[in-house]
């Protein structure tokens, strides 16, 4: 038994509660992990899992004993990171996870550049605006906008997203061109809305101008759940859309999108870079983490905050 394989096969199991997802995520055979947690547990002569049909828990011994294995694990990690090839030229596979339009618009843009100055770190990308299971799905990172509420994650404040409301032409000459934002809670106007996949919650905007404020949730048209389609959607002219800046510039510069109340003011979004809060930071995430912060930088303002917490919840 190779005792590093068995801890991290262990490991797996725990942080997925599952011997299927954890050998799925490790690329082995649920036998082999089955085996080498077996193997494990006896050459502990002890009871690290308890299995039934349905689920894993992990026993008061395994939880004593998972709590070792990470430290050990990461100490292993950052033995092979110290040696100065390894600083030099992080590698290995990253699994990440951003919004589509934030990939296909600066992220995959910007790769080259990335690669060119890490060319041994090999990135799985997913590109969606559904929720990430970090731990199921063993996924290293994700960009994410809102703020971070999920206790088991490890958030880094990265940038803030200018909003603004924007129409398509051919919206405006249908259902004219309204004045003030509670004009679009009336019923001779039409929203394009935004709906978290898993929570399928509907989100009000809040708009400022001297000292007033107006809390819009509009009459939606359209829900979507992915943010090329809602953009989609405001330029097909179904209706009025709340867009950041840098999804919405080139449309207004060819006269796509027009934007609406130009003299209010929307607070900005947040956006994170997150990673489970008990997985090892290895050389390649960190670099990558800082890349993309940069990169962020480039296209939004970033406002002063703590580096690096862990979010309370809401």
């Amino acid at each position: 038994m190779d005792r590093f394989d068995a801890m991290q096969a262990f490991a797996r199991v725990v942080e997925t509660g599952s011997f299927t997802k954890a050998a799925e995520t490790l690329h082995l055979s649920r036998t082999t992990v089955t085996q080498l947690v077996q193997q494990l547990e006896s050459r502990l002569s002890v009871r690290l899992l308890n299995r039934t049909t349905r689920k894993v828990n992990v026993t008061p011994d395994g939880a004593a004993y998972y709590e070792r294995v990470l430290h050990l694990l990461a100490e292993m990690d950052d033995a092979e990171t110290s040696l100065s090839g390894a600083l030099a030229s992080p590698r290995g596979r990253l699994r990440v996870d951003v919004p589509s339009p934030f990939a296909s618009m600066i992220l995959v843009p910007a790769l080259p550049a990335f690669h060119a100055k890490y060319p041994d770190i090999q990135l799985y990308l997913g590109a969606s605006d559904r929720i990430v299971d970090l731990i199921d799905e063993n996924v290293d990172c994700v960009v994410r906008g809102g703020e971070i509420t999920n206790q088991s994650l490890v958030a880094r404040h990265a940038a803030d997203l200018p909003l603004a409301v924007y129409a398509a032409p051919s919206y405006l000459e249908r259902s004219g061109h309204p004045s003030h934002p509670s004009e679009l809670d009336l019923p001779l106007h039409r929203i394009v809305s935004f709906s978290w996949s898993r929570s399928r919650r509907l989100f009000s905007h809040r708009i400022r101008r001297d000292g007033e404020s107006v809390d819009v949730r509009g009459r939606p048209a359209l829900v979507v759940d992915d943010g090329h389609a809602y953009l989609a959607a405001g330029l097909a002219g179904i209706g009025a859309l709340w867009l950041p800046s840098y999804m919405a510039q080139a449309h207004v510069a060819r006269g796509e999108l027009i934007p609406l109340f130009t003299d209010w003011t929307i607070d900005p979004m947040s956006m994170y870079v997150a990673f489970p809060q008990n997985r090892h930071v290895s050389a390649k995430l960190r670099v990558f983490i800082d890349w993309l912060i940069e990169l962020m930088a480039q296209h939004v303002p970033v406002v002063s905050r703590p580096p690096l917490h862990r979010d309370t919840g809401s």
